[in-house]
């Protein structure tokens, strides 16, 4: 069974920076692809980055130049570094994964597995 459990959330100020984490486990991420979500209050759930398991990189338009998404098959993480944070920003994240063998992709219905979430809040 594949469970995904993310940390790292918080309150940051405007400009400032957060790095997300993503533990996996029943599933190794160096042969996953795996991406990472957000939704806010009131709105629908949308992508924010993808990753490939051969390290192809995908990012929504309003995060280019702002996040990195990268994987640590060590620890078996998949991690999502916020800089310049906006307000914009706040939301709930959610880490997922794919199917095994399956490609990276923007699409929420691509995602097999999710994990509960953690909140970032962007604030002064």
């Amino acid at each position: 069974q594949v469970q995904l459990v993310e940390s790292g959330g918080g309150l940051v100020q405007p400009g400032g920076s957060l790095r997300l984490s993503c533990a996996a486990s029943g599933r190794t991420v160096s042969s996953t692809a795996m991406g990472w979500f957000r939704q806010a209050p009131g709105k629908e759930r949308e992508f924010v980055a993808a990753i490939s398991w051969g390290l192809n990189r995908y990012y929504a338009d309003s995060v280019k130049g702002r996040f990195t998404i990268s994987r640590d098959n060590a620890k078996n993480t998949v991690d999502l570094q916020m800089n310049s944070l906006k307000p914009e920003d706040t939301a709930v994240y959610y880490c997922a994964a794919r199917g095994a063998g399956a490609t990276a992709t923007m699409t929420l219905e691509g995602y097999d597995h999710w994990g509960q979430g953690t909140q970032v809040t962007v604030s002064s």
